[in-house]
């Protein structure tokens, strides 16, 4: 209490409140986060709408929200229309370790015995690990002392909160009170363990809290390792009595307190108040970015292994999916395609010819991704290791040497990408003179980026390694894969002199990793748990903005049975990023080696996915746009439903598709939950409607997965698959219309070039509207500003739900007359399918029943 802390309060535009703590008068600065906001927010005045002896309440700016601030002890209430929904410190857990001089500075003064007593202080202190720290053999030297910062945040009603990734575990975040905190700090785990709360490969510090009427958010902004508790309970509330003779009544309502610890830097905390979940995703990307719009060849399916072994194996893999007709559109090479893993080479031998390679799979409208690690080779003859030593750009050891670690290419120096300097540096490294054998089809994987360190405490850098500014590399350890991903990305863009969007794959990541591009959860294992547990993960990650995720198709340790890996494809084909990826270890795996049946039914599942690549597509505009996840537990469509706040098992896909792996071994029927009493599904591929929402048991076969679309929603797909995105650009479209209640139903397009920044430079894209109302089907426009043209038509359109068998249809545009058009009706699913229509999608038109 003999320190002053200074305290900033604000409210920022779109219902946010940010809270700052400091030192008011450090020894030195204390680390504050860059880069991930996207700019200083601007501030909104709050109004002191009271003030008395210790007490300050200060009111927003549109009287909605009051922060009540109580000096003694220090509190902070935030209130919602009289009601309260977070309090901070109510529990008093706010701590502050005030930066000091090391002992050796603290010279004692006065008599001997205060010489004495300063000495057995020292003593103390070191004894007490706050100057130095070991962990095995490793000595972790605290030059600045210990420094780090926590603070308990309560939110009333409150018993359902998510988010935190990245966990192992539930999509429902778990009491702590009688076992670890969630731990958020950036690590090589490899197979990791399922149900843990260890923290893996990345971090986002956002916390989400959910109940039928409100949902909002707690965006911890500190990047070194941070704990994160939480408790659950009843609390007795009085409720008021409405007459003087009346008793006061009690009742019991839920509170979370989840209380947040981090090793250094400040307390840097966003409020975000919702109300809604969607709002709390808008607020979030606010503050920190929208998910990058991915180039078209990246939603497709992509095969990897570690390693594709040569540039005949890529070849033959590559003609393996002509041969078996199985869509696919990217080839990944892992380590061993470089010259004794030096990053940015080639191996002479194994790769002689990689433009060439490359021109072969651009005839066939594919792309190749390799892999680029963070940790450089020490060789005095790799220019890419000579430059960066002679530039200073490794990240320096406590004692002002390159830090050096062992990693696959053995001894390594580590790029400081905290620096500026270094990352724009390292985005030239990409210009196609520099990256001989690069090509405009050539884009990019970042691995082992937490740092991974193999000989290192837990198996990453240590905390006292140096970064830029002088930076302890404690401070900044959650930040590193997000600035490699940041600089990859720049390098991507600017080889193409900013016309063409990147696609930059990362392990490591933090909050805003969105903006550069996509991310996995990481080293799985082929067993039917790590199936299970991929679709709460990538669940989590989704709602903490980072829509483009996906798991290892099949499990990348390990070899999956037959049935486990259709099982994967089946729902890695519903989900943002489909990769088939296998360890070195592996059986080899390509889709075609598992006999002809389990063949036909990846085929099946890959094709079903380039079929639905419209819809995704249209679904990662509205996630760059509007801050929608693609993939959302169904509590977000369904705030109201407390049957659906726990269901982690199937998922939404966009407000259209609920999908429903199968992730149990021999599985004859799962149990799926429809959810809404007023709500109308539909099987999506056979067209007919479920009777009774609710729980449902629906039986299953390997031939697919449960797949329902909802009623009220038009989903655009292709006619057919192609070879890869790019055969697909001129395939007609369907339209798949769900009739609601009110036999009404809505859905978009949107379409761009797939590849450039014309979209947004130069408007050159297409976001058309379909409605379904009173028995007429219309295509209007969304966004006039969209010039984009496109001989594309919609040949085709399936009304599900349709009441009875129409005397005739007819279409018209604006362009041409009317015209009788082709149907026919299924009265036992109540399908109607309009044929032969050859409406272009850029028209404006309608379809009269």
């Amino acid at each position: 209490s003999q320190v002053l802390l200074q305290v900033e309060i604000c409210e920022i535009e779109g219902n946010i409140f940010r809270l700052k703590i400091d030192e008011a008068a450090p020894l030195r600065a204390r680390y504050k986060v860059p880069d991930v906001l996207i700019k200083e927010p601007t501030t909104q005045r709050l109004f002191i709408s009271q003030k008395e002896a210790g007490i300050l309440v200060l009111s927003s700016v549109n009287k909605d929200y009051k922060l009540q601030v109580t000096a003694d002890p220090f509190q902070i209430e935030l209130q919602s229309k009289g009601e309260t929904v977070l309090s901070m410190n109510s529990n008093g857990l706010l701590y502050f370790e005030h930066l000091q001089p090391p002992p050796s500075d603290r010279r004692p003064t006065g008599e001997n015995k205060e010489a004495a007593a300063s000495d057995s202080f020292k003593e103390k202190q070191e004894d007490l690990g706050l100057w130095q720290e070991k962990f095995g053999s490793f000595l972790d030297i605290k030059a600045h002392g210990p420094s780090s910062v926590g603070m308990d945040f309560s939110l009333h009603g409150f018993d359902h909160v998510y988010g935190i990734p990245q966990h192992t575990e539930a999509l429902l975040l778990k009491n702590t009170s009688d076992g670890d905190a969630y731990r958020l700090y950036n690590l090589d785990i490899f197979g990791h363990k399922i149900h843990d709360k260890i923290g893996v490969y990345g971090s986002v510090p956002l916390l989400l809290a959910h109940k039928p009427n409100r949902t909002s958010g707690i965006f911890w902004l500190n990047s070194s390792e941070t704990l994160v508790d939480i408790s659950t309970k009843a609390v007795a509330e009085h409720m008021p009595s409405r007459t003087a003779a009346e008793t006061a009544k009690q009742r019991a309502v839920p509170l979370t307190d989840v209380r947040w610890m981090s090793e250094s830097g400040i307390i840097d905390v966003f409020m975000l108040m919702g109300p809604t979940a969607f709002d709390t995703f808008k607020q979030f990307a606010q503050l920190t970015g929208t998910q990058a719009l991915p180039p078209l060849f990246s939603l497709g399916y992509h095969q990897c292994r570690w390693n594709y072994e040569d540039e005949q194996d890529v070849m033959a893999v590559d003609a393996g999916f002509d041969e078996h007709d199985i869509p696919y559109d990217v080839i990944w090479l892992d380590i061993e395609h470089t010259d004794d893993k030096r990053y940015f080479t080639w191996d002479r031998k194994k790769f002689q010819n990689p433009r060439k390679m490359q021109e072969h799979l651009r005839k066939k409208k594919r792309k190749l991704v390799v892999i680029v690690d963070p940790h450089i080779k020490i060789d005095p003859t790799y220019t890419l290791y000579s430059q960066a030593k002679d530039k200073g750009y490794f990240v320096k050891d406590r004692n002002g040497q390159d830090f050096e670690g062992i990693c696959w290419p053995g001894s390594s120096c580590y790029l400081d990408f905290t620096s500026p300097e270094v990352r724009r540096w390292y985005a030239d490294q990409f210009a196609f003179k520099t990256y001989k054998g690069s090509t405009n089809i050539l884009f990019v994987w970042n691995d082992m980026n937490e740092p991974s360190v193999f000989k290192g405490a837990e198996l990453t850098m240590q905390k006292d390694a140096v970064h830029y500014n002088n930076w302890e590399h404690r401070e900044v350890h959650n930040l590193y894969g997000f600035y490699q991903q940041m600089a990859t990305a720049e390098g991507l863009i600017r080889r193409s002199s900013g016309k063409e969007r990147p696609f930059v794959l990362t392990r490591s990541f933090f909050a805003g990793s969105q903006k550069y591009g996509a991310v996995w959860t990481g080293d799985n294992t082929a067993e039917w748990g790590y199936l299970k547990i991929s679709i709460p993960m990538l669940l989590t990650i989704s709602l903490a903005g980072i829509s483009f995720c996906g798991a290892d198709v099949g499990g990348f340790i390990g070899d999956p049975e037959p049935e486990l890996l259709v099982r994967w494809y089946q729902a890695g084909a519903y989900q943002p990023f489909f990769r088939g990826h296998s360890n070195m270890e592996s059986k080899r795996r390509e889709p075609w080696l598992f006999g002809e049946k389990n063949t036909q039914i990846i085929r099946e599942a890959i094709r079903e996915r380039y079929v639905l690549l419209p819809y995704l597509y249209t679904l990662f505009y509205r996630a760059h746009t509007a801050a929608e996840p693609v993939m959302r537990p169904l509590w977000i469509e369904f705030p109201g439903k407390i049957e659906t706040f726990g269901v982690e098992n199937e998922y939404m896909l966009g407000n259209a598709l609920l999908v429903h792996p199968v992730t149990e071994q021999d599985a004859k029927a799962v149990s799926v939950l429809l959810p809404g009493s007023e709500e109308i599904w539909y099987d999506f591929r056979k067209l007919k409607r479920m009777e009774n929402p609710g729980t449902l048991k629906i039986p299953v076969t390997l031939e697919n997965i449960p797949v329902f679309q909802r009623g009220g929603t038009v989903i655009p797909l292709k006619t057919k698959a192609g070879k890869s995105t790019e055969w697909m650009m001129d395939i007609s479209y369907e339209l798949h219309v769900a009739l609601d209640t009110e036999a009404y139903a809505i859905g978009e397009l949107y379409l761009d070039d797939g590849h450039s920044f014309q979209y947004l430079h130069k408007k050159q894209f297409l976001y058309r509207k379909f409605t379904f109302h009173k028995n007429i089907l219309s295509s209007s426009c969304t966004d006039e500003s969209g010039q984009y043209r496109t001989t594309c038509v919609v040949e085709r359109v399936i009304v599900l739900g349709f009441g009875q068998q129409p005397t005739f249809v007819t279409a018209c545009s604006k362009d041409r007359k009317e015209k009788e058009v082709v149907f026919t009706y299924d009265t036992k699913t109540s399908a109607l399918t309009l044929e032969n229509l050859a409406l272009n999608v850029n028209a404006d038109w309608e379809i009269c029943i």
